[in-house]
């Protein structure tokens, strides 16, 4: 059965936090917001859940190896990237334990791990992982971003 409905792509995020800091990748070498600091993040892979490919971004990524049952639940946020003409179903996990010191392990793509405080992040922070941990820091767990959503009931 074929149904007409939106098929987003979906991606995971995961949260590496040292005390008040968050570990963030400077984009590089890539076809999306190269000079943007990301968190670990990437494209769920088919026959992949969430949690799985969580785990491998931040392995792929960071270096870091991190067990899905540490990984938290933070946020899904519902992105159109209009520029690209796509929609993404991105879910926000923070990884509560890890092994491995967080570093670069993909230089051909990242041009540095830097820690940042998430209240006083630089201005080339990719907009929508702002918009993400703006919404995590008060609690919410559901945000859209890039819709215009300015005639729509609340």
């Amino acid at each position: 059965m074929k149904y007409d409905t939106q098929a987003p792509y979906a991606a995971c995020f995961v949260i590496i936090r040292d005390k008040d800091k968050i570990a963030f990748l400077l984009r590089e070498n890539t076809p999306w917001m190269n000079g943007f600091y990301d968190l670990a993040s990437g494209k769920v892979e088919k026959d992949e859940s969430y949690l799985q490919a969580a785990a491998r971004e931040v392995k792929e990524e960071m270096g870091v190896d991190v067990n899905i049952n540490n990984l938290v639940y933070k946020l899904t946020m519902h992105r159109k990237n209009a520029d690209q003409d796509m929609v993404w179903a991105d879910v926000y996990f923070e990884a509560e334990k890890w092994q491995g010191e967080p570093r670069n392990a993909e230089p051909h793509v990242h041009g540095e791990l830097s820690w940042f405080d998430p209240r006083k992040l630089p201005d080339n922070v990719v907009p929508s992982v702002r918009a993400a941990l703006e919404a995590i820091a008060t609690g919410k767990t559901y945000i859209e971003y890039g819709w215009d959503t300015e005639n729509t009931p609340v």
